[in-house]
Protein backbone atom coordinates (compact mmCIF):
# COMPACT_ATOMS: atom_id res chain seq x y z
CA UNK A 1 0.00 0.00 0.00
CA UNK A 2 1.21 3.35 -0.97
CA UNK A 3 1.04 5.77 2.43
CA UNK A 4 1.30 9.42 2.03
CA UNK A 5 4.48 9.58 3.79
CA UNK A 6 6.43 7.91 1.32
CA UNK A 7 4.90 10.19 -1.31
CA UNK A 8 6.61 13.18 1.42
CA UNK A 9 10.10 11.23 0.85
CA UNK A 10 9.83 11.44 -2.48
CA UNK A 11 9.50 14.46 -3.30
CA UNK A 12 11.80 15.55 -0.81
CA UNK A 13 14.30 13.50 -2.54
CA UNK A 14 13.43 14.86 -5.83
CA UNK A 15 13.72 18.36 -4.30
CA UNK A 16 17.12 17.85 -2.50
CA UNK A 17 18.58 15.20 -4.84
CA UNK A 18 20.07 13.75 -1.96
CA UNK A 19 19.20 11.47 0.57
CA UNK A 20 20.66 12.75 3.78
CA UNK A 21 19.85 16.07 3.05
CA UNK A 22 15.94 14.77 2.14
CA UNK A 23 15.70 13.09 5.58
CA UNK A 24 17.33 15.98 7.37
CA UNK A 25 14.19 18.10 6.11
CA UNK A 26 11.51 15.50 6.41
CA UNK A 27 13.64 15.35 10.67
CA UNK A 28 14.31 10.86 10.13
CA UNK A 29 17.02 9.26 9.70
CA UNK A 30 18.76 8.08 6.12
CA UNK A 31 18.21 4.74 6.78
CA UNK A 32 14.59 5.36 7.41
CA UNK A 33 13.68 7.48 4.48
CA UNK A 34 15.47 5.08 1.92
CA UNK A 35 13.95 2.11 3.84
CA UNK A 36 10.62 3.48 3.29
CA UNK A 37 11.14 4.26 -0.73
CA UNK A 38 12.90 1.04 -1.17
CA UNK A 39 9.39 -0.15 0.04
CA UNK A 40 7.48 1.88 -2.11
CA UNK A 41 9.74 1.12 -5.41
CA UNK A 42 9.35 -2.51 -4.45
CA UNK A 43 5.39 -2.57 -3.80
CA UNK A 44 5.04 -0.04 -7.53
CA UNK A 45 7.90 -2.80 -8.96
CA UNK A 46 9.94 0.23 -10.76
CA UNK A 47 12.79 2.31 -9.93
CA UNK A 48 11.86 5.30 -8.90
CA UNK A 49 15.17 7.06 -8.61
CA UNK A 50 18.48 6.54 -10.45
CA UNK A 51 21.08 6.33 -7.93
CA UNK A 52 23.68 5.73 -9.91
CA UNK A 53 23.95 9.46 -11.03
CA UNK A 54 25.31 12.14 -8.62
CA UNK A 55 23.32 14.01 -7.48
CA UNK A 56 20.24 11.62 -7.47
CA UNK A 57 18.16 11.93 -10.07
CA UNK A 58 14.52 10.53 -10.67
CA UNK A 59 13.79 7.64 -13.94
CA UNK A 60 11.45 8.70 -16.38
CA UNK A 61 8.64 6.69 -14.35
CA UNK A 62 9.32 8.31 -11.35
CA UNK A 63 9.63 11.94 -12.78
CA UNK A 64 5.63 11.20 -13.31
CA UNK A 65 5.33 9.61 -10.04
CA UNK A 66 6.81 12.60 -8.41
CA UNK A 67 4.58 14.41 -9.93
CA UNK A 68 1.79 12.76 -9.07
CA UNK A 69 2.69 12.48 -6.01
CA UNK A 70 3.04 16.55 -5.41
CA UNK A 71 -1.00 16.70 -6.79
CA UNK A 72 -1.97 13.96 -4.23
CA UNK A 73 -0.18 15.91 -1.52
CA UNK A 74 -1.57 19.37 -2.86
CA UNK A 75 -4.80 18.13 -2.65
CA UNK A 76 -4.61 16.39 1.02
CA UNK A 77 -3.25 19.63 2.17
CA UNK A 78 -6.77 21.22 1.06
CA UNK A 79 -8.28 19.30 3.81
CA UNK A 80 -6.15 22.13 6.26
CA UNK A 81 -7.35 24.65 4.80
CA UNK A 82 -11.02 23.46 5.19
CA UNK A 83 -10.74 23.15 8.67
CA UNK A 84 -8.68 26.13 8.98
CA UNK A 85 -11.73 28.34 6.95
CA UNK A 86 -14.62 26.74 9.16
CA UNK A 87 -12.63 27.80 12.24
CA UNK A 88 -11.07 31.26 10.60
CA UNK A 89 -7.63 30.51 11.74
CA UNK A 90 -4.88 32.68 9.95
CA UNK A 91 -2.14 30.67 10.75
CA UNK A 92 1.06 28.09 9.46
CA UNK A 93 4.20 28.50 7.14
CA UNK A 94 4.51 30.86 4.32
CA UNK A 95 7.66 31.07 2.06
CA UNK A 96 7.96 33.50 -0.86
CA UNK A 97 10.43 34.10 -3.75
CA UNK A 98 11.14 37.42 -4.67
CA UNK A 99 13.41 38.27 -7.39
CA UNK A 100 15.86 41.45 -6.83
CA UNK A 101 13.97 44.03 -8.98
CA UNK A 102 11.16 44.05 -6.99
CA UNK A 103 12.56 42.86 -3.13
CA UNK A 104 14.49 45.83 -2.18
CA UNK A 105 11.24 48.45 -3.24
CA UNK A 106 8.26 46.31 -2.63
CA UNK A 107 9.10 44.46 0.32
CA UNK A 108 9.47 47.57 3.14
CA UNK A 109 5.78 48.47 1.66
CA UNK A 110 4.31 45.45 3.29
CA UNK A 111 6.21 42.64 4.90
CA UNK A 112 6.22 44.40 8.57
CA UNK A 113 2.75 45.07 8.45
CA UNK A 114 1.43 41.68 6.93
CA UNK A 115 3.64 39.94 9.63
CA UNK A 116 2.10 42.13 12.72
CA UNK A 117 -1.03 41.97 11.25
CA UNK A 118 -0.96 38.03 11.09
CA UNK A 119 1.46 36.98 14.03
CA UNK A 120 0.83 32.98 13.70
CA UNK A 121 1.72 33.55 10.09
CA UNK A 122 5.69 32.22 10.09
CA UNK A 123 7.24 34.35 6.97
CA UNK A 124 10.35 33.22 5.28
CA UNK A 125 11.64 35.60 2.30
CA UNK A 126 13.97 35.08 0.11
CA UNK A 127 15.24 36.68 -3.15
CA UNK A 128 15.54 34.69 -6.25
CA UNK A 129 15.43 35.35 -10.15
CA UNK A 130 12.32 34.42 -11.94
CA UNK A 131 13.21 31.08 -13.62
CA UNK A 132 14.74 29.90 -10.01
CA UNK A 133 11.30 30.43 -8.38
CA UNK A 134 9.28 28.75 -10.80
CA UNK A 135 11.62 25.72 -9.89
CA UNK A 136 11.02 26.09 -6.31
CA UNK A 137 7.25 26.33 -6.74
CA UNK A 138 7.05 23.04 -8.69
CA UNK A 139 9.53 21.38 -6.45
CA UNK A 140 7.40 22.71 -3.23
CA UNK A 141 10.49 24.45 -1.86
CA UNK A 142 8.64 27.42 -1.47
CA UNK A 143 4.91 28.33 -1.51
CA UNK A 144 4.85 31.01 -3.84
CA UNK A 145 6.52 33.61 -5.81
CA UNK A 146 6.09 37.28 -6.44
CA UNK A 147 7.55 37.80 -9.92
CA UNK A 148 6.54 39.37 -13.34
CA UNK A 149 4.23 37.97 -15.77
CA UNK A 150 3.19 36.54 -18.29
CA UNK A 151 5.67 33.78 -17.46
CA UNK A 152 3.86 31.14 -19.85
CA UNK A 153 4.48 27.94 -17.55
CA UNK A 154 1.01 25.89 -17.71
CA UNK A 155 2.42 24.11 -14.43
CA UNK A 156 2.39 27.96 -12.66
CA UNK A 157 -1.07 29.82 -11.64
CA UNK A 158 -0.42 33.46 -11.84
CA UNK A 159 -2.89 36.37 -9.91
CA UNK A 160 -1.97 39.60 -11.45
CA UNK A 161 -0.93 42.17 -8.19
CA UNK A 162 -0.35 45.49 -9.91
CA UNK A 163 0.99 47.26 -13.06
CA UNK A 164 4.37 49.30 -12.59
CA UNK A 165 5.78 51.41 -15.40
CA UNK A 166 9.10 51.24 -16.38
CA UNK A 167 11.01 54.27 -16.31
CA UNK A 168 14.21 56.35 -17.66
CA UNK A 169 16.94 56.87 -14.63
CA UNK A 170 19.41 59.37 -16.34
CA UNK A 171 22.87 60.97 -14.97
CA UNK A 172 21.81 64.66 -14.22
CA UNK A 173 23.72 65.99 -16.80
CA UNK A 174 22.76 63.63 -19.73
CA UNK A 175 20.56 65.22 -23.20
CA UNK A 176 18.12 63.03 -22.72
CA UNK A 177 16.83 65.01 -19.89
CA UNK A 178 16.44 67.97 -21.69
CA UNK A 179 14.43 66.19 -24.84
CA UNK A 180 10.81 66.89 -24.29
CA UNK A 181 9.85 63.64 -26.16
CA UNK A 182 11.30 60.50 -25.23
CA UNK A 183 10.61 57.77 -27.44
CA UNK A 184 11.69 54.23 -27.06
CA UNK A 185 13.89 54.15 -29.91
CA UNK A 186 16.43 57.05 -28.10
CA UNK A 187 17.36 54.89 -25.09
CA UNK A 188 18.41 51.87 -27.51
CA UNK A 189 22.17 53.02 -27.77
CA UNK A 190 25.13 51.68 -26.20
CA UNK A 191 24.56 54.51 -23.57
CA UNK A 192 21.92 52.03 -21.21
CA UNK A 193 23.32 50.39 -18.20
CA UNK A 194 21.69 46.94 -18.50
CA UNK A 195 21.10 44.22 -15.13
CA UNK A 196 23.08 40.95 -15.72
CA UNK A 197 21.47 37.75 -17.78
CA UNK A 198 18.89 35.49 -15.44
CA UNK A 199 16.73 39.21 -14.41
CA UNK A 200 13.95 39.07 -16.42
CA UNK A 201 13.94 43.01 -16.47
CA UNK A 202 16.56 42.85 -18.29
CA UNK A 203 14.61 40.64 -21.10
CA UNK A 204 11.91 42.94 -20.41
CA UNK A 205 14.24 46.00 -21.43
CA UNK A 206 15.65 44.27 -24.58
CA UNK A 207 12.48 43.17 -25.79
CA UNK A 208 10.71 46.70 -25.15
CA UNK A 209 14.39 48.29 -27.49
CA UNK A 210 14.87 45.11 -29.63
CA UNK A 211 18.34 45.74 -29.04
CA UNK A 212 19.69 41.77 -28.31
CA UNK A 213 23.13 42.61 -29.94
CA UNK A 214 23.73 46.23 -28.74
CA UNK A 215 27.41 46.47 -27.86
CA UNK A 216 28.06 48.83 -24.30
CA UNK A 217 30.89 50.69 -26.89
CA UNK A 218 30.40 53.94 -25.28
CA UNK A 219 30.49 53.16 -21.60
CA UNK A 220 33.74 53.77 -19.45
CA UNK A 221 33.49 49.89 -18.68
CA UNK A 222 31.42 46.78 -19.52
CA UNK A 223 29.89 45.73 -16.47
CA UNK A 224 25.97 44.25 -15.83
CA UNK A 225 24.64 44.48 -12.62
CA UNK A 226 21.97 42.14 -10.42
CA UNK A 227 21.38 45.23 -8.80
CA UNK A 228 19.39 48.11 -9.66
CA UNK A 229 20.51 50.30 -6.97
CA UNK A 230 24.19 49.54 -7.99
CA UNK A 231 22.95 50.73 -11.67
CA UNK A 232 21.51 53.93 -10.72
CA UNK A 233 24.68 54.98 -8.28
CA UNK A 234 26.66 54.42 -11.44
CA UNK A 235 24.53 55.97 -13.43
CA UNK A 236 25.57 58.75 -11.23
CA UNK A 237 28.74 58.14 -11.10
CA UNK A 238 29.97 57.63 -14.60
CA UNK A 239 27.01 59.05 -16.74
CA UNK A 240 24.29 57.22 -19.40
CA UNK A 241 20.65 55.92 -18.13
CA UNK A 242 19.09 52.45 -17.34
CA UNK A 243 15.97 51.63 -16.89
CA UNK A 244 13.82 51.16 -13.30
CA UNK A 245 10.43 50.17 -11.96
CA UNK A 246 8.07 52.20 -10.86
CA UNK A 247 7.90 51.49 -7.12
CA UNK A 248 11.29 52.79 -7.64
CA UNK A 249 11.30 55.96 -7.71
CA UNK A 250 9.08 56.23 -4.47
CA UNK A 251 12.40 55.54 -2.65
CA UNK A 252 14.48 58.53 -4.41
CA UNK A 253 15.70 61.78 -2.84
CA UNK A 254 13.42 64.59 -3.93
CA UNK A 255 16.23 66.30 -6.16
CA UNK A 256 16.60 62.54 -7.90
CA UNK A 257 13.52 62.69 -8.90
CA UNK A 258 14.23 65.23 -12.09
CA UNK A 259 16.77 62.21 -13.28
CA UNK A 260 13.40 60.18 -14.04
CA UNK A 261 11.66 60.68 -16.81
CA UNK A 262 8.66 58.37 -18.95
CA UNK A 263 8.73 57.62 -22.59
CA UNK A 264 6.39 59.78 -24.49
CA UNK A 265 5.33 57.46 -27.05
CA UNK A 266 3.71 54.42 -24.73
CA UNK A 267 3.38 53.55 -21.21
CA UNK A 268 5.82 50.22 -20.91
CA UNK A 269 4.55 48.52 -17.78
CA UNK A 270 5.35 45.24 -15.99
CA UNK A 271 3.11 43.06 -14.62
CA UNK A 272 3.91 41.99 -11.09
CA UNK A 273 1.78 38.91 -9.81
CA UNK A 274 1.62 36.53 -6.82
CA UNK A 275 2.47 33.01 -8.59
CA UNK A 276 2.35 29.55 -7.15
CA UNK A 277 1.89 26.11 -8.69
CA UNK A 278 -1.90 24.40 -9.76
CA UNK A 279 -1.25 22.16 -6.36
CA UNK A 280 -0.73 24.66 -4.03
CA UNK A 281 -2.96 24.22 -0.93
CA UNK A 282 -2.63 27.62 1.31
CA UNK A 283 -5.53 29.41 -0.48
CA UNK A 284 -6.16 31.69 2.76
CA UNK A 285 -2.93 32.75 2.97
CA UNK A 286 -2.23 33.53 -1.06
CA UNK A 287 -5.87 35.67 -0.21
CA UNK A 288 -4.80 37.49 2.49
CA UNK A 289 -1.63 38.34 0.86
CA UNK A 290 -2.75 39.72 -2.37
CA UNK A 291 -5.37 42.13 -0.89
CA UNK A 292 -2.53 43.11 1.90
CA UNK A 293 -0.30 44.18 -1.01
CA UNK A 294 -2.76 46.00 -3.30
CA UNK A 295 -4.06 47.66 -0.49
CA UNK A 296 -1.09 48.98 0.02
CA UNK A 297 -0.06 49.85 -3.62
CA UNK A 298 -0.37 53.38 -5.02
CA UNK A 299 -4.11 52.65 -6.55
CA UNK A 300 -3.17 53.95 -10.09
CA UNK A 301 -0.98 50.86 -10.51
CA UNK A 302 -3.83 48.54 -9.76
CA UNK A 303 -5.20 49.55 -13.86
CA UNK A 304 -3.88 47.47 -16.44
CA UNK A 305 -5.19 49.55 -18.96
CA UNK A 306 -2.29 52.61 -18.05
CA UNK A 307 0.29 51.41 -20.19
CA UNK A 308 1.34 48.23 -22.49
CA UNK A 309 2.33 45.33 -20.80
CA UNK A 310 6.34 43.95 -21.81
CA UNK A 311 6.74 40.48 -21.78
CA UNK A 312 9.95 39.06 -20.47
CA UNK A 313 9.68 35.46 -22.42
Amino acid sequence: MITITQLEYIIAVDSYRHFATAADKCFITQPTLSMQIKKLEEFLDVNIFDRTKQPIIPTDVGASIIEQARIILGETKKIDDIIKEYKNTIDGNLKIGIIPTLAPFLLPMFIGDYIRKYPDVKVEVEEMVSEEIMQSLKKDKIDVGIFVTPAKDELIIEHPLFYEEMMIYAHKDHQILKQSLIEVKDIATPEIWMLGDGHCFRNQVINLCKMHDLQHQELPFEFESNSLETLMKIVDKEGGFTLIPELATQYLAPEKLSQVKQFSNLHPLREVSLVYSRHYSKQKLLRLLAEHIQDIIPKELLKSDRGTIVEWR
